[in-house]
């Protein structure tokens, strides 16, 4: 009998596995993760992702070893992979969770798909999210969210399945030696190495960030990988910190800890998304009894873990918003003014504006931001700085460790106004210093520079007179030399001017005859259906209609 093979991506845990469960009651299994390098030299892959996922495989790899399996990881595309493999040690199925990525990862895909047709191997996919693949309708779709989400959870397999015991690699023609798995002794991690001996192949090192092409920096305070990371911050919130989540999340004084911060945890598969509402709907079970205002919170929250699928599945019906913009009657709005000067002050966290640089300057630390942050930082970049959404979209994938491409790529657009179907949304950078950040706490902690700036002049410090300057150890100049400790570079354009240009620009378009027609056909693909399928209030108590617009601000999962 020939075996399955069980091919992990962003999936990178064994409890409530689909492609795993299924692989194993099929008979002997192999696991196995491939390093791709055509992915990591893509503009939004950082090597801060590429470290968590090391970090997640090293966990995973041993909870394999405690089910008498073993973790293959290999580097090389997909595709050259499978064919050693196959050639190796022959095998008749493979099974994987579906995924719904950038440009790369869908050709990846339909070219494993041709691979998997020419050599007779059936290949079955399973969602990983409430997304569904090849949906030719959104009428129906909140129903299959909430079948997905309220779908029992696969148990873990248990160390006693034959199915990873069982696994015998048999001897080919030519006479080469191919290992049974259930000999194989100790996996060894160790200095980035990881090995199987014996093994279907000769042990082969991981290959580190910089051999992979990835820029040596990583924020140095981000969150770590791994399945039990994972639990643990889900734990902390569901018992604790939702306490805080109402009111807490818009401001990033507070947001660090009222926010869930399990989205890189469901971005790379160490949680998975069915368990994290389970969990979070039997805890509000008993919140309802005891505290009114904590149940409200784990509401949004349940609420947003509906609109991370929402948009997910914006990409996986249309992979070109990745690239392209959404409503194609919003070609050439911003790419002929494309500003390198104002991309580098964005970037560089020297645009003057200080809840910008301040953060920014999180970013660079943390990895991190919380939503209402991140869409004022691509407001910003879309009115005043007027710069189109994909360099800035490719540049923010790079920082947010939690980078999941439908919600980004959706939202970068949403935010950008290029969508052709939501609200124009201005995030002016100075309101949300007054309102989320009034006393400066924020701003000096990530902005040395201003820490002695009066209150007064601390979120607008080019109003600051010479004298106030000099009395508190600033200089305010246009040719402020980066890193200064007593210097903060001039806002490149004057706020309240640009932003009010960039609106009238994009209005003036947006009321145009031929891109207002369009506008229908992409409601009828994309937009959501609240009360048009026929549920019961119940089955769509995550999307009511009042969260359609506290819903439509976030940039993505907290």
């Amino acid at each position: 009998m020939g075996y399955s093979l069980v091919w992990f991506k962003r999936d990178l845990r064994l409890h409530d596995h689909a492609a795993l469960q299924a692989a194993a009651a099929q008979g002997p299994v192999l696991c196995l993760y491939v390093i791709e390098p055509s992915l990591w030299t893509q503009p939004d892959a950082a090597r801060q992702h590429y470290e968590f996922i090391l970090e997640s495989l090293r966990e995973l790899a041993h909870a394999l070893i405690t089910l008498g399996g073993r973790l293959q990881v290999r580097t090389g595309e997909v595709t050259d992979v499978l064919a050693q493999l196959h050639t190796l040690a022959n095998f008749e199925r493979l099974f994987s969770h579906e995924e719904t990525g950038n440009a790369v990862t869908f050709e990846r895909d339909k070219a494993v798909a041709r691979w998997c047709r020419a050599q007779s191997v059936s290949w079955q996919e399973f969602p990983q999210f409430g997304v569904v693949r090849r949906l030719t309708s959104r009428n129906h779709w909140q129903s299959h969210w909430a079948s997905h989400t309220q779908a029992p959870q696969l148990p873990c397999p248990q160390p006693e399945n034959s199915a990873f015991k069982s696994f015998v690699s048999r001897t080919d023609a030519a006479g080469s030696a191919v290992a049974r798995q259930g000999e194989a002794t100790t996996m060894i991690w160790e200095r980035n190495k990881l090995q199987f001996q014996p093994s279907p192949w000769p042990a082969q090192a991981v290959p580190s960030a910089q051999e992979l092409g990835l820029a040596a920096f990583e924020p140095p305070d981000r969150q770590r990988g791994g399945r039990s990371a994972g639990l643990a911050v889900l734990e902390s919130f569901l018992n604790d910190r939702c306490r805080h989540y109402r009111g807490g999340i818009s401001s990033p004084l507070s947001a660090p800890s009222a926010c869930s911060r399990l989205s890189p945890y469901l971005s790379f598969g160490a949680l998975s998304l069915r368990e994290v509402v389970q969990a979070t709907d039997a805890k509000l079970l008993q919140l309802k009894e005891r505290s009114a205002y904590a149940a409200k919170g784990l509401e949004a929250f349940l609420s947003r873990l509906h609109w991370h699928c929402h948009f997910i599945q914006k990409l996986e019906s249309e992979p070109e918003l990745a690239w392209r913009n959404l409503h194609r009657g919003y070609d050439g709005l911003r790419e002929p003014d494309w500003n390198p000067a104002h991309f580098e002050a964005l970037t560089q966290g020297r645009t003057g504006w200080p809840m910008v640089d301040a953060c920014v300057a999180m970013l660079r630390e943390t990895g991190w931001l919380n939503f209402r942050m991140r869409a004022m930082l691509v407001s910003v970049a879309a009115y005043p700085l007027w710069l189109h959404w994909q360099l800035v979209g490719q540049w923010l994938a790079r920082q947010f460790l939690d980078y999941e491409p439908g919600i980004h790529w959706s939202q970068m657009q949403m935010q950008s106004g290029t969508t052709g179907i939501n609200t124009t949304r201005v995030y002016n950078p100075v309101k949300q210093a007054q309102d989320h950040d009034p006393q400066g706490f924020f701003v000096r902690r990530w902005c040395p520079a201003l820490r002695r700036v009066p209150d007064s002049w601390l979120l607008e410090p080019w109003r600051m007179p010479e004298s106030v300057q000099a009395a508190c150890g600033v200089r305010v100049s246009a040719d402020a030399p980066a890193g200064a400790p007593d210097a903060w570079p001039l806002p490149p354009v004057d706020l309240e001017r640009a932003t009010r240009v960039a609106k009238d620009r994009l209005h003036s378009l947006r009321r145009r005859p031929e891109v207002r027609a369009a506008k229908a056909a992409i409601v009828e693909k994309h937009g959501s259906r609240k009360g048009r399928d026929g549920q019961p209030a119940s089955t769509r108590r995550l999307a009511p209609a009042s969260a359609a617009a506290s819903a439509q601000l976030s940039f993505g999962f907290e």
